[in-house]
């Protein structure tokens, strides 16, 4: 069973590193795709140096899920899941965990938890994002799992199709609520914090963020027959203040 990782980069020269020493450090061998949007800052260079191992490709792009497209279209693994250029793997036995329940379980995914850190200090985790108790009615609340923990057999794209290029911001809750909610992919949670991912991601920048956010997660439920309403989606927003002070065990 072979494995395919793709990051999507845009001018993260300074953040890159951390995510490359994490995947090549793996104890599982898996093929690392970096899908770069033409950086002007210096990062392709930088991975074509600090990681040669990993396979590039810099040019324009239409976005984060454009690249994420990208790069599954020319992955060769049977399991894809996307790192992002500013997360990194928790450590090096990450992938041989989620190979191991592919193996044990009739799966076709995996989730599992992750912790957001500061910028400036990778070692303070500021909220614990956990996919415990996760059930697939809390897509209608505008919960789902935490998307860098997903991994998926490549077949699910190939039957179910990509991540939709004109959402600004939740093209990632579209895809795992089609997946799961309107194809009923098998999943099975592996209980452990396996990513650290820095904080200052699009969908939190700002109010405006905030609101393009709910709006295509309404718009998400509605395409994939999920009923909901714009109450629902906010609610969301009391289990994240109650993520602020959970700590993982």
């Amino acid at each position: 069973m072979n494995v395919s990782i793709i990051t999507p980069s845009y001018n993260c020269v300074h953040t890159i590193a951390s995510c490359l020493d994490s995947i090549n450090c793996q104890s599982f061998s898996c093929e690392h795709i970096v899908i770069d949007g033409a950086s002007s800052d210096g990062t392709a260079q930088f991975v074509r140096t600090a990681s040669p191992q990993s396979r590039i490709i810099s040019e324009p792009d239409n976005g984060i899920y454009d690249a994420m497209n990208k790069g599954i279209m020319v992955a060769n693994g049977d399991i894809i899941g996307i790192l992002n250029a500013d997360d990194f793997y928790i450590n090096e036995h990450v992938i041989a965990k989620v190979v191991n329940l592919f193996e044990q379980y009739p799966i076709d995914a995996v989730i599992a938890d992750l912790v957001f850190v500061k910028p400036d200090n990778l070692d303070k985790i500021v909220r614990y994002y956990s996919s415990n108790g996760f059930t697939t009615d809390m897509f209608a609340s505008g919960w789902m799992p935490p998307h860098p923990t997903f991994f998926v057999k490549r077949k699910c794209y190939e039957q179910f199709g990509l991540y939709k290029t004109d959402y600004q911001i939740a093209a990632d809750f579209e895809l795992l609520a089609r997946f799961m909610v309107k194809y009923h992919v098998k999943y099975h949670y592996l209980p452990e914090v396996i990513i650290k991912m820095r904080t200052g991601g699009t969908s939190t920048k700002n109010w405006r963020s905030n609101f393009i956010l709910n709006r295509e997660v309404v718009r998400a439920c509605m395409e994939n027959d999920i009923k909901t309403n714009y109450f629902k989606v906010y609610s969301k927003y009391f289990r994240k203040v109650m993520q602020l002070v959970a700590r993982p065990t």
